[in-house]
């Protein structure tokens, strides 16, 4: 599928580059520093959350760096804490730990596809952010990026999955009915951004049409929000026209895909 033409396949990757450098510079302070790092990783099916978690990871120390991407839970899973599972995979100190869905799963894929029952779905609005706060309070640094796609580019996408015999692999059952469930999800993702964006883990929305756009913004901010040493400030400034915290007012001001 082509690119947006408002940044060259040779200014992406000579910029991806730098960026990788700074995200060299952040492990080795991390790991000195002994810090946990946790990035979670929501959006729409096809809204890029693979390729941009590919390059960040790209060329950090696999010791230290994993990315956690559950599937579905087990019977035993289903009976236990709702949140067991993803606790099993927190960072320990001097890991970089980046979940590819998380358990806002069930804000948005459980609870559109009925997933979960609606005293579930209500249970776990009410849980989240005092789960969150725990991780905060234990030493996590804790990112939330959203990423946020048109109909239209989400159509193109899926479409170029079932045509590319190498991508075969991203296709799965619920990605067949995301079109169809267009609606629903808008509807489940502007309710878990409302209630889940807070001052102690706020959400970072990713305008992720163009992808090489998006994912070098996403790996600014990303920067820019963590501390370490030698940072190039000027470099991991990111476009806010491209990501922005979360706000009320992006429901209505055309800054969420509608």
């Amino acid at each position: 599928m082509p690119e947006d033409d408002s940044i060259s396949a040779s200014a992406y990757e000579a910029q991806l580059e730098l960026l990788q450098i700074e995200l060299s510079k952040l492990q080795r302070h991390f790991i000195a520093c002994g810090d946990k790092i946790l990035v979670l990783f929501e959006g729409r099916d096809a809204a890029g959350k693979d390729g941009s978690i590919k390059r960040i990871i790209e060329h950090l120390s696999p010791r230290e760096t994993r990315v956690v991407a559950l599937g579905a839970p087990s019977d035993r899973e289903r009976s236990a804490w709702y949140f067991q599972r993803y606790v099993a995979h927190l960072p320990t100190a001097q890991e970089f730990v980046l979940f590819n869905r998380s358990w806002y799963n069930r804000a948005g894929v459980e609870k559109v596809m009925g997933f979960c029952t609606k005293a579930q779905h209500a249970e776990f609005m009410q849980s989240v952010l005092p789960f969150e706060q725990m991780l905060v309070d234990s030493g996590i640094k804790l990112l939330k990026y959203y990423l946020d796609i048109s109909k239209s580019e989400q159509k193109e996408r899926l479409e170029d999955r079932r045509r590319d015999p190498l991508k075969q692999w991203k296709i799965g059952a619920v990605d067949t009915v995301a079109l169809k469930h267009w609606k629903a999800y808008s509807a489940a993702r502007d309710e878990m951004l409302l209630h889940t964006h807070n001052a102690v883990t706020p959400w970072s929305v990713v305008r992720a049409d163009n992808k090489r756009l998006a994912r070098l913004n996403l790996i600014r901010d990303l920067l820019s929000r963590l501390d370490y040493a030698g940072k190039d400030v000027d470099l991991v400034t990111p476009d806010p026209e491209i990501v922005f915290e979360f706000s009320a007012d992006a429901l209505a001001d055309g800054r969420l895909a509608r």
